[in-house]
């Protein structure tokens, strides 16, 4: 670990450039050892790094998870080596063989940053885009936790929110939508730096990029600053001190970095994606006056540079531990509240608040949850979140409520029509802790939602997707706002949740069940009014916890229709029919795949025995319910788009019509 680089002494600009030069070199080391990895902008961006992890960040590396930490986000996550780096030497609990072993099988240092594979990242960053919504994320739950909590005299919750990001993070789409949200709350405590190399993969950026980013970031309400050379560490640490001083803004900082600075690749796109090679590598270690036959060199007053970061963390954790103690005496009830909600826990006996709905009465799915939400608000005062611009739609929204733009302590966040900034703001608010977000949409466009939703399954982090207007029966509307394929692609995600609820009540215990899950879920939820299960006669909590049910049954079954959602009812229609003729059906309520799957074998074939013909009805592509029906079952689903005309026709025409599913039935029966 040591070397013979003479070494400065302490506190000086010397010992600054070698702390700096440490960690690009052991970046390069990374990425060459792994013979694969991104060089190029840890060697332009490490005196950005130094200066956060070693001078201006609130954080301690031996507790990574104190709750006002200061957080930071790489949104151009391949630039990976360059945040391991800062975390091995900040004191993290990250090892100079954990760098040695990046990229490898079952590594603790991935080729992009992984939320739960290494100590210190906060985020899975690397979709490029995502990290800056995720950091904005990070920065509406701070402000609203520090609305609610802080006390005068007591601001337990003060920190600030950074994250380094690229050329193509600001070329996504997602970039776009999550500063202009940004800057419309007036987030005060987000700093991005913008790594202004003007080089992208494929070559310059004036390619493919020539707008204006300062001015484009004005436009948003963002205080901006330019800092003309990246090596420059007063210039950065005075931009640093002038994004803090402004309090009702965020803050860029534009930087103009050297991609693969100090290397004979610098300035070039060959530096962005690849490895230097030995030739080169032995230049650059020449360049910065590092020995060129050593690898993984970190000179000793480097490394105590870098880990008095350590000290000078403890000290401001111990000070923070000392506030919150004055704290819990003054404010007992809510000092148990946050240290509550950061542990992740419910308040006891929560579920009571859950409100039971009683037949007769048909109501939409969508409007159930609006009610189950507003009956358990407080009771959960930890959930917080909003929709894309559709509130009224969606009936998520908090009644009465504040709204967060107004009132920082307020639930309701209006997230305007930008369902991918909202869902990856919502896993920042979740990564960040203290609160159980939502974002709500029409299902459709979780489409739009997707690749956040994607991230929330990688990270296991608890982000409610709301979804309504669930299926063709959106009807006038059309094609292009009838979900299909929908269904089966959430599905498909390791990791995530699905609840497609058949009525109000199952709607209540898939709500129960999202918060007493840990990871992500979603909901699908109807625009059309559905029955309502008696809850007096049917076990719908704990039919729905365990993903399918048998909501009516017969004795010794001829036939198991099984539906979701709204077609639950359409089967229920069918089975009467089918009783008429003398025909014993059961039907099967199965609203979570994720849930059922997790059952045992021995309940998956009492609620869906072998040897009784299977016929799924579902408002959504057939491909993958073969598995719960088999080749020899029926399925009745939409492997077409919709159309447009009233619902209820929409329905019929597609064959979602009690009749249709009786004949199938029987012909189903025929065959078997």
């Amino acid at each position: 670990m040591t070397s013979s680089l003479a070494e400065p002494s302490l506190d000086t600009p010397a010992l600054d450039q070698l702390s700096i030069d440490t960690l690009r070199l052991l970046a390069v080391d990374t990425v060459e050892k792994a013979k694969s990895g991104h060089p190029g902008a840890p060697l332009g961006c490490a005196p950005i790094a130094y200066l956060l992890f070693n001078k201006r960040m609130k954080h301690n590396p031996a507790h990574s998870k104190w709750v006002d930490r200061d957080r930071f986000v790489l949104s151009n996550g391949h630039a990976s080596s360059l945040l391991y780096g800062s975390l091995f030497l900040s004191g993290y609990d990250v090892t100079l063989d954990d760098l040695k072993s990046f990229r490898q099988w079952r590594s603790r240092t991935p080729g992009h940053p992984e939320r739960g594979d290494t100590d210190g990242v906060e985020v899975t960053t690397g979709p490029l885009g995502q990290g800056i919504a995720m950091a904005v994320g990070m920065a509406i739950a701070e402000k609203h936790l520090a609305a609610v909590y802080n006390r005068p005299g007591f601001e337990v919750v003060d920190h600030h929110t950074y994250a380094l990001l690229g050329d193509g993070d600001l070329m996504e789409g997602v970039s776009h939508e999550a500063a202009s949200l940004a800057g419309t709350l007036g987030l005060g405590k987000l700093t991005f730096f913008y790594d202004d190399n003007l080089i992208s993969l494929d070559g310059a950026t004036d390619l493919s990029f020539t707008e204006d980013v300062l001015k484009r970031f004005e436009a948003y309400h963002w205080h901006v600053e330019r800092v003309a050379d990246g090596n420059d560490l007063a210039a950065l640490d005075a931009a640093i001190a002038a994004a803090r001083a402004e309090t009702g803004r965020p803050s860029l900082i534009a930087v103009r970095t050297v991609i693969g600075y100090g290397s004979p690749k610098a300035g070039s796109s060959k530096a962005h994606g690849e490895p230097l090679g030995a030739a080169d590598v032995a230049a650059t270690k020449r360049f910065f006056g590092f020995p060129e036959d050593q690898s993984f060199t970190v000179p000793d007053a480097a490394l105590a540079n870098w880990r008095a970061a350590g000290e000078r963390g403890a000290a401001q954790e111990a000070a923070w531990n000392a506030l919150f103690a004055g704290y819990a005496a003054a404010f007992p009830e809510l000092a148990a509240e946050f240290e509550r909600t950061q542990k992740g826990e419910r308040r006891a006996g929560w579920e009571a608040a859950l409100p039971s709905f009683a037949p007769g009465k048909a109501q939409a799915t969508r409007n159930a949850g609006g009610a189950v939400m507003n009956a358990i608000a407080e009771a959960v005062p930890e959930l917080f979140g909003g929709a894309a611009d559709l509130t009224s739609s969606t009936k998520t929204i908090f009644k009465p409520g504040a709204n967060f733009h107004v009132d920082a302590a307020g639930r309701n966040v209006f997230f305007g029509v930008r369902e991918f900034a909202m869902s990856a703001a919502v896993n920042g608010i979740a990564a960040h802790g203290g609160l159980i977000p939502f974002g709500s949409t029409f299902f459709v466009f979780s489409d739009y939602c997707k690749p956040a939703i994607r991230l929330a399954a990688l990270m296991q982090v608890q982000s409610l997707f709301v979804f309504t207007h669930d299926s063709i029966a959106v009807g006038e509307d059309g094609p292009t706002h009838e979900p299909i394929e929908h269904l089966l692609a959430l599905r498909a995600l390791p990791g995530l949740t699905d609840f497609r609820p058949a009525d109000a009540n199952e709607t209540a215990a898939a709500w129960r069940l999202a918060l007493e899950r840990k990871g992500p879920s979603f909901f699908a939820l109807s625009r059309q009014d559905l029955p309502v299960i008696d809850p007096a006669t049917v076990a719908v909590y704990e039919g729905v916890s365990k993903g399918a049910y048998v909501l009516e049954d017969a004795a010794e079954p001829q036939v198991v229709l099984i539906g979701t959602g709204a077609e639950v009812w359409t089967a229920v229609g069918a089975a009467k029919l089918l009783a008429v003729d003398g025909i014993r059906a059961r039907v099967v309520s199965f609203p979570s795949w994720k849930i059922f799957e997790e059952q045992t074998a021995e309940y998956k074939a009492s609620v869906l025995p072998a040897g009784v013909p299977k016929l799924a009805v579902e408002a959504g592509v057939t491909l993958a319910w073969w598995k719960y029906v088999g080749l020899d079952g029926d399925v009745i689903g939409v492997d077409r788009f919709g159309a447009s005309a009233p619902g209820g026709t929409v329905l019929k025409e597609l064959g979602f019509s009690a009749e249709n599913v009786a004949a199938r039935a029987k012909q189903l029966m025929k065959r078997d």
